[in-house]
């Protein structure tokens, strides 16, 4: 099954290349970039100025251009955007290639704090320039690490609008392929000081942090239909019908509907889709005012992202078949066309309750206006229950009373017509408060029906259709004799949310332990019938196959110290940034070759498990300005760090070392130093290996250091060999 997906990736990835023409010799024919239909039907619409056609046209039929976006916690993003602006772009100001200037990537104009850019350099070009050869390895490289995110730039638009913060509870719905939520994530996660913000679910092993998965707070809801794709997808052009919008039209409206019933009163809704039709768009959102009664109205967003340019919602469309037959009111369809247009097709034809709805507050992107794809965004604002939505659901163990029958709106007319596509299939409570359900899911997780905290199946590797089942999800009891010792070891707050940690085993030694927020468990335990969950938790303790030997059997994970470090008040050593190059460039470094404050710090503690934490300082604004925590081990003479390579490769860029693609030996990546910025490391290359703990076999973090420091000669002698940690 892997194997399967990676070769379709790999297809994917060359059909693109191919359709953007950089294909196989000898590919397919160039696609004409021609649909009559397309034309007539837009240019009817008249969602483009006037004067304004040639001009979209000419953008529809140009390749889209690559945009990225800096990610991860606010205070290392900045360092990626210092590094880049710094290093890597002036590099590129006065560069030529093949005779022609070479065009630096820009700040998207609209997007906060210039931590989004976009360029139009292709692959061929990065080969041709050894400056552009390094650009494009720092980009893989921090891809790789997940601090940098490809992701087109109006697929930014609908988190922005958000407007999330960390105490939010968001909905993602329709969200493949994925990069609206990792957005968001990180938008709730701005503030690294913020260890569990109020969310769900914790999965995305690159973003590394916790993350949003469900209830009833904010809402984002991205379709993916359409003809605004056609700069990138180049089927479009001669595939393009009103056909697909027709079809699609019922099924985005119930969507947009449910999640109208599943936010708080308060909340805000963002519906966004990639399609210029109005038949997806204004329509959809007409119609879900008009039937909810006054209960949503549109947000008036034209001033939250300063630069970016739109075009207001239209008032008045008209609806086409896909053999180009046009109609302008629900009454003049005729009967064989019901099942194929339906009456919320249709503007309402109330000029008041038009105007009401303030449709021109809806924002239509225009790919010529800012070099982008085509997109839409409507932002609701809920200002009370939708009006069949007036009491609480009733959950697991308590009474049901007969249902209210749900109240037709007189928009949606039934008679002599099928039944209508956009009528939402089933009905649920909205505007409940976030401490109603809380409390409510407490109370059946309280009262028993779940034991033993098992949420999954009794373990099991029997095969089945399309891959073996999931080993269940088990938190750890109260009383259970694995946390103590930890709990000691690492001098843990009191306020440490014990009962969130989960293992994946119910029988025999556990592993790895992983970590929730209360929220997380609660669905957790509540759901584990209803829902099969393929991962969750973020890892923060790794059991060593000899750490009885060390006081405690678990060292802390990599992947959630950042996450677990607030709680813990002991085994922290505070570091300098030469010590961190030092930690990062060497397999075992002797205490000798650190600080001698590193050193104080280290000689009384107990070997084992440690902290290392280095804190930037404001007087020295040339050196790094983000916090930095690893996990390392305290051994009998020397200390390492249990960080995976390629978070190694992006601290060391981030302290001004050239990290470098060329590989000396297998399995090791050569860092330039540059001299005066770090003194050459000496000449002892490794350490005593007594001191090395035995990592659990199933661990799946990469601990190698991998890299040397190719350091520039000095008063010491040349620089050291490389040496790579045995696996």
């Amino acid at each position: 099954v892997p194997l399967f997906f990676f070769l379709r990736f790999l297809f994917q990835r060359e059909r693109e290349r191919t359709q953007q023409g950089r294909g196989w010799e000898g590919g397919y024919p160039e696609i004409v970039k021609e649909n009559k239909l397309f034309e007539h039907y837009y240019q009817e619409l008249k969602i483009v100025p006037e004067g304004e056609w040639d001009q979209f046209m000419e953008a529809l039929r140009e390749p889209l251009p690559a945009t990225l976006r800096i990610t991860g916690y606010k205070s290392h993003a900045k360092e990626i955007l210092h590094c880049l602006k710094n290093k890597y772009f002036k590099e590129l100001e006065d560069l030529e290639v093949d005779g022609q200037k070479v065009e630096v990537p820009q700040p998207l104009s609209w997007y906060p704090e210039e931590l989004a850019w976009h360029t139009n350099l292709s692959r061929k070009i990065l080969r041709k320039s050894p400056q552009l050869e390094k650009f494009h390895q720092f980009l893989v490289s921090e891809t790789e690490s997940g601090n940098i995110s490809r992701q087109e730039a109006v697929s930014m638009i609908p988190p922005l609008l958000l407007n999330a913060h960390p105490h939010h509870k968001i909905l993602d719905m329709c969200a493949a392929p994925g990069s609206k939520t990792t957005q968001l994530i990180e938008m709730l996660h701005a503030d690294m000081n913020v260890p569990f913000p109020g969310m769900l679910w914790t999965a995305l092993w690159r973003v590394g942090m916790p993350l949003c998965w469900v209830v009833f707070k904010f809402l984002n809801i991205f379709l993916s239909s359409g003809d605004g794709t056609m700069r990138k997808n180049i089927d479009v052009w001669k595939k393009w019908t009103t056909l697909n919008s027709l079809q699609l039209h019922g099924l985005q409206l119930r969507i947009a509907t449910r999640g109208a019933e599943q936010l708080v009163e308060g909340g805000r809704m963002v519906y966004s889709t990639c399609s210029l039709n109005p038949i997806e768009d204004e329509a959809v959102i007409a119609s879900l005012l008009e039937k909810s009664e006054g209960a949503l109205e549109l947000a008036d967003v034209s001033s939250e992202l300063p630069g970016l340019k739109w075009m207001p919602g239209i008032t008045h469309w008209k609806v086409m078949t896909k053999d180009g037959q046009w109609f302008t009111e629900w009454e003049g369809v005729p009967h064989s066309r019901h099942t194929q247009i339906r009456p919320t097709m249709f503007p309402p034809k109330d000029p008041e309750k038009l105007q009401a709805m303030h449709l021109e507050r809806c924002l239509r992107i225009l790919p010529h206006h800012q070099n982008t794809g085509g997109f839409f965004v409507a932002v609701l604002v809920k200002k009370s229950s939708m009006p069949w939505n007036k009491r609480p659901p009733k959950l697991q163990g308590e009474p049901v009373e007969p249902r209210e029958p749900v109240r037709s709106s007189p928009a949606h007319p039934t008679e002599g017509a099928a039944a209508d596509p956009a009528e939402p299939e089933s009905k649920a409570v909205s505007g409940l408060d976030d401490t109603d359900i809380t409390e409510r899911t407490e109370n059946v997780e309280n009262s028993g029906s779940k034991k033993d905290g098992v949420c999954g199946p009794p373990p099991s590797k029997k095969m089945k259709l399309f891959g073996f089942k999931e080993d269940p999800f088990v938190f750890i009891p109260e009383d259970d004799p694995l946390f103590p010792p930890i709990q000691k070891f690492y001098a843990l707050d009191p306020s440490f949310p014990k009962m969130n940690l989960l293992t994946r085993t119910t029988e025999g030694k556990k592993r790895q332990l992983y970590m929730v927020s209360k929220e997380l468990r609660n669905v957790l335990v509540n759901n584990s019938e209803r829902m099969k969950v393929i991962n969750t938790g973020i890892k923060v303790w790794c059991r060593n196959n000899s750490g009885e030997d060390f006081d405690c059997a678990f060292r802390l994970a990599q992947e959630g110290i950042y996450t677990l470090y607030p709680f813990i008040k002991s085994r922290i050593i505070t570091v300098s940034i030469e010590d961190v190059k030092i930690l990062l460039t060497q397999e075992n470094p002797f205490f000798r070759k650190l600080s001698s404050e590193t050193y104080s710090q280290a000689k009384d503690l107990a070997k084992g498990s440690i902290v290392l934490k280095y804190e930037p300082d404001p007087t020295k604004p040339d050196t790094l300005q983000c916090p930095i925590v690893l996990c390392g081990w305290r051994g009998k003479a020397s200390i390492r760090t249990f960080v995976p390579k390629n978070e190694r490769l992006h601290y060391l860029r981030m302290m001004g070392l050239e990290v470098s693609a060329e590989k000396k030996k297998e399995g090791t990546v050569v860092a330039q130093q540059s001299a005066g910025s770090c003194g050459p490391p000496g000449d002892e290359a490794s350490a005593e290996h007594g001191a090395e703990p035995a990592a659990s076999a199933d661990s799946s973090e990469d601990m190698s250091p991998d890299v040397s420091v190719d350091a520039a000669p000095g008063p010491s002698g040349p620089a050291p060999a490389e040496a790579a940690l045995p696996r």
